[in-house]
């Protein structure tokens, strides 16, 4: 056994109850209670530890002593029955040792203790009955069948009052018969010493009967209030299994805990600042102290009546903590505070708590499942408009460029202005093609048509073709190419990482001065390739580092730079295809820098030169 934990076993009455500081004190020492129905005591203990696995037993010392001298202690009985085990006994505080009420005495209502007083009334009552149906049969029947008579009533009186009352009946019995039907009758005294043997009998059949019966009451008391709390948990957990709105899960969880505990029940769940509201069904003029709730909803712990902090208060504040995070807090008044000291209706309550938090965390979800399914049909729709939108204006758009072509090559010859015209048509065409080509680009990536052809390649190849393929774009600007010496070989789609390039380089030069500086580099870093072009224009706006990278997001909102601003969106598509990222940031000196990663992995080895091979292949004398 090699497990620790704390317990209390109960033998009396199932309404017993830890006090509110034994009950804070385990949940502070995360520690769980149990309460187990059994007629012995210390063989309840051990077998519990044996089933669980525990090796330390922690126990408090009794504040009664044991009516008979001769019977040891919980300890000793405990030691002799598990030798292996250990065992701890705490000390109580001395003002309790001194003959102080009990907490759980002093806790108890007034009329609960009229009704324990009423109840031995009753059971001494209850020996006149034998008494007086025996003086009737006694011409009839013997002694010792009259006796059957006072068992009986002992049996009745320990099913309905239990344990103390049906002991109370057994001396008042053996009394009662010794009195009136031995010899001399009238008297305490014995004529014949055979009876006194009935007596011992008697006295000894009626505690034992008295204490199985009180014992198989008791038990039976405990399977119903299981029951009951398993019935209520599954009626509650079948209740919250259906509704789609937290508004629902309110009303539900408010109006059932109201009937299970006759208590009043309010709900306050967080707004988007994590800030408890009222909710509607909490508005019913109930004082409930808000900033003790959102101590509870920001701590995740519970506060009120019942607990540590703020134990004054009427209400019992339960955070509802879901496996995510705290979905709201639950507030309870019971119509008597002892109810939350209870450890099994204070589990219950917890547990009603983790069913109210998973519902409305599974509401959550539902929702957000919701939207995650709309924003999914409304970006295929726009997926869809724009590849069939891309895939008609390619061939008006072509037409438009060769007419443009055509016109500057008709005879005669056209004149300067009509030809600045038709190089202005030309160019025009050639940037909504462009826009046309990043529109079915990223409609081919976000359909996932785009299949990656990755070859083994340097990088300088490709960055010298991408300057080549916009060397009209950069006429104004002055590129600086810096690659770092002996790059090594990285695997990628060539077409796809130019046109990163392509678009980052176009980018900068968009947004920056006629006769500024575009600096594009490469260089290793641990086990990636960065490629960065940096500019010197205005920078990218405040805040605005990762969403431009979004689809139909741009650096300027009202401007006279073309673009629709899906050049950076593309970039980022391809990069993460690759298994890299990409990320735009400021300058210490000012402009922009955006760059890029490829992962380098092991590139395959490299075949020696035929002059090497040859050398390699002759025998050396």
């Amino acid at each position: 056994m090699a497990a620790c934990c704390c317990a209390r076993i109960r033998a009396k009455s199932p309404d017993a109850s830890f006090t509110q500081v034994n009950a804070a004190g385990a949940e502070q020492l995360h520690a769980y209670v149990i309460g187990v129905a059994r007629a012995h005591a210390p063989s309840a203990v051990i077998e519990y530890a044996r089933a669980h696995n525990i090796s330390k037993l922690i126990f408090g010392r009794s504040r009664k002593r044991s009516l008979w001298g001769w019977r040891p202690s919980f300890a000793r009985r405990l030691a002799k029955l598990a030798p292996e085990a250990d065992f701890v006994e705490v000390g109580h505080q001395e003002e309790l040792a001194s003959g102080a009420e009990s907490p759980d005495r002093a806790e108890l209502p007034e009329a609960a203790q009229n009704a324990a007083r009423l109840r031995y009334v009753w059971a001494a009552a209850a020996c006149a009955l034998p008494t007086l149906i025996g003086t009737l049969l006694q011409p009839y029947f013997d002694p010792a069948n009259i006796v059957m008579l006072f068992l009986l009533t002992v049996v009745i009186v320990a099913v309905m009052f239990g344990r103390g009352p049906a002991a109370l009946t057994t001396l008042l019995g053996v009394a009662s018969f010794d009195f009136f039907f031995v010899p001399p009758r009238g008297s305490f005294s014995v004529s014949d010493v055979q009876y006194l043997l009935t007596f011992v009998v008697m006295l000894a059949v009626g505690l034992i009967i008295g204490q199985l019966t009180a014992g198989l009451r008791y038990q039976a008391r405990v399977a119903a209030h299981r029951e009951e709390r398993s019935r209520a948990l599954y009626e509650f957990a079948r209740d919250l299994s259906s509704p789609l709105r937290a508004e629902d899960v309110v009303v539900t969880t408010a109006d059932f805990i109201g009937r299970t505990f006759h208590a009043n029940v309010a709900l306050m769940l967080p707004d988007a600042r994590e800030q408890l509201i009222y909710t509607a069904h909490a508005s019913s003029g109930l004082a409930i102290d808000l900033g003790t709730a959102q101590w509870a909803f920001d701590r995740s712990q519970a506060a009120g009546a019942g607990t540590d902090t703020l134990p004054g208060s009427e209400f019992l504040y339960l955070p509802l903590r879901a496996p995510m995070r705290t979905r709201g807090v639950l507030a309870i008044r019971t119509e008597s505070r002892r109810l939350l000291l209870v450890p099994e209706q204070r589990r219950q309550l917890d547990t009603f708590a983790a069913l109210v938090a998973i519902a409305l965390e599974r509401v959550h979800y539902v929702e957000v499942a919701q939207q995650a399914l709309i924003k999914m049909e409304s970006e295929r729709l726009r997926n869809s408009l724009l590849s069939a939108l891309s895939h008609d204006l390619r061939t008006p758009l072509a037409a438009i460029f060769g007419l443009a072509d055509s016109l500057q090559l008709t005879k005669p010859s056209l004149s300067t202005q009509q030809l600045e015209v038709a190089d202005a048509i030309r160019e025009a065409a050639r940037g909504m093609s462009a826009l046309v080509n990043n529109l079915l680009d990223m409609a081919r990536i976000q359909s996932g048509e785009v299949k990656l052809n990755m070859q083994w390649q340097p990088i300088e190849e490709v960055v010298g073709s991408a300057l080549k393929s916009i060397q009209m774009i950069l006429a104004h600007h002055r590129v600086e190419v810096d690659l770092a010496k002996d790059l090594p070989l990285v695997q990628f789609d060539a077409i796809l990482i130019e046109r990163v390039l392509c678009n980052l380089l176009e980018n900068a030069a968009k947004y920056t001065e006629p006769g500024t500086t575009i600096r594009l580099t490469a260089v290793v870093s641990g086990d990636t390739l960065v490629v960065s072009v940096t500019d010197e224009g205005p920078g990218l706006p405040k805040g605005q580092e990762e969403a431009i990278f979004e689809k139909f997001t741009r650096g300027e909102r009202e401007s006279a730079t073309s673009g629709v601003g899906l050049g950076l969106a593309i970039c980022r598509a391809i990069v993460q295809a690759h298994k890299g990222k990409i990320w735009g940031e400021n300058n210490a000196t000012g402009g922009a820098r955006f760059s890029f990663t490829l992962p380098l992995g092991t590139p395959p080895e490299m075949p020696l030169p035929m002059e090497e091979q040859q050398e390699a292949t002759v025998p050396r004398s």
